[in-house]
C-alpha cells in the first residue's frame, strides 16, 4: 500500500485524542468541582464522572493500538499477527469501556430519577452501546484477519 495513504485516519485519531484530552481537562474537571457540593446530585454525578475518567485509559490504549494498526497497513504488514494482536487489544479495551459504563448505569438511573430527565439514561445507554459495537466490530475484523492469514499461509505453502 502506498505510504501515507492512512494519514487522514491517523489525523482523525489524533483529533479524537485531543478532543477527549481537552474535554477531560477543561470541561469534566470543572464540572466535577461544581457538582461536588450539590447535596442531591453531587455523589451520583461524581461517580459518573469518575467512571468517565477511568474509561479514558482504555480509550487511549485503543487509540494507540489503532495508530499502530494503521502503521502496519502503511508498511504492508496488515496481514500479520501484529495486526491481529492490535485488533485484540482494541476489542478488549472496547469491552472494558462498555463494562464500566454498564456498571455505572445505576448512577445514570439515579440522576435521571432525581432530575426527572429520562434522557440521562439514554446517554448512558449510548455510551454502553457505542463501545460494545466497536468491540464486536474489532472482534469480527480479528476473525476475518485470522482467516485471511490462514489462507495466505496455505497459498504460500502450495506455491
Amino acid at each position: 500500500m502506498k505510504k501515507g495513504s492512512t494519514i487522514f485516519l491517523k489525523l482523525v485519531l489524533f483529533v479524537m485524542a485531543l478532543v477527549v484530552g481537552v474535554f477531560c481537562a477543561f470541561a469534566l474537571a470543572p464540572f466535577a468541582w461544581n457538582v461536588a457540593d450539590d447535596p442531591v446530585f453531587g455523589i451520583w454525578l461524581l461517580l459518573i464522572i469518575g467512571a468517565m475518567y477511568v474509561t479514558v485509559v482504555p480509550f487511549f490504549i485503543a487509540l494507540f493500538q489503532s495508530f499502530k494498526l494503521l502503521g502496519y497497513i502503511d508498511r504492508n504488514e496488515a496481514f500479520s499477527s501484529l495486526s491481529v494482536a492490535a485488533l485484540k487489544k482494541i476489542k478488549i479495551c472496547a469491552f472494558v469501556i462498555s463494562l464500566i459504563y454498564v456498571m455505572t448505569m445505576p448512577f445514570f438511573y439515579a440522576v435521571a430519577e432525581l432530575d426527572d430527565a429520562p434522557g440521562v439514561i439514554l446517554v448512558g445507554a449510548v455510551l454502553v452501546g457505542a463501545s460494545f459495537v466497536v468491540g464486536v466490530f474489532a472482534y469480527l475484523l480479528q476473525m476475518l484477519l485470522n482467516n485471511a492469514i490462514e489462507i495466505k499461509t496455505e497459498n504460500d505453502l502450495t506455491v
